[in-house]
């Protein structure tokens, strides 16, 4: 049965060198497109009470004819759910190949070369995740949070960031995803060919400001609440 599968297409493109970086690729893209998403909707809560509860009461009936009240989400939530493990699991071996394939006296030259945000993506990962969890049980299942009540978008958001340990937590996972998304956008974009030296510096402005506009986005809202602006 595992013959047969390692046979099949699909078990030898995740078996491949290049089909595992082609699953972090795609799966990659799906992760910057929904924290994009996720950051710009962050924002409506500039625009009010009535305008950030109406989206999440909008996001529930989308497409609701088709998959039912909250279809939509939770397909959004397996769908993401899919590609985290993906990403993480392609990751994780491709490292082990790599490491498996360096030789033995390269190894003291590994700190110099890499990046310093490719060194921190293993602690900035374990942030992530723990960040992820605690996020979860605190804005969307309402476990953690003062306010909890479902759909009270606005209120459960204040409620959450009025605590300066959170907001602390909160930055610290951001500006690990931050680092994440300009390593990992930088080294996709390269991937598909700067051979040049004004395109490797175009492609490293462009990564860089793509992840410093979704870090700055996401830590205006706890500030913006923490110091009172919103409340």
């Amino acid at each position: 049965m595992l013959e047969a599968a390692r046979r099949s297409t699909p078990g030898r493109i995740w078996s491949s060198t290049i089909g595992k970086k082609a699953v972090m690729g795609v799966t990659g893209l799906a992760m910057l497109l929904y924290v994009t998403v996720h950051m710009a909707s962050n924002l409506k809560i500039f625009l009010g009470r009535d305008n950030i509860d109406g989206y999440a009461v909008w996001l529930r009936e989308l497409l609701d004819g088709l998959l039912g009240y909250e279809g939509f989400v939770w397909v959004a939530r397996v769908g993401l759910v899919a590609a985290v493990v993906l990403h993480m699991t392609a990751a994780i071996q491709l490292a082990r190949r790599a490491q498996k394939a360096r030789p033995a006296g390269y190894k003291h030259r590994t700190k110099v070369q890499g990046s310093y945000a490719a060194r921190t993506m293993r602690w900035g990962g374990v942030i992530l995740a723990l960040f992820i969890v605690y996020h979860i049980l605190d804005l969307t299942a309402g476990v953690l949070n003062p306010n909890g009540v479902h759909l009270a978008v606005y209120d459960n958001v204040v409620a959450s960031f009025q605590r300066w340990y959170v907001v602390l937590f909160y930055a610290a996972a951001v500006i690990a995803l931050g680092f994440h998304i300009r390593h990992g956008l930088w080294s996709a974009l390269q991937s598909l060919g700067a051979s040049s030296a004004a395109r490797q510096k175009a492609i490293q402005t462009f990564s860089f400001g793509f992840a410093f506009v979704l870090t700055v986005g996401f830590l205006s809202v706890p500030f913006a609440v923490i110091t009172g602006l919103v409340g």
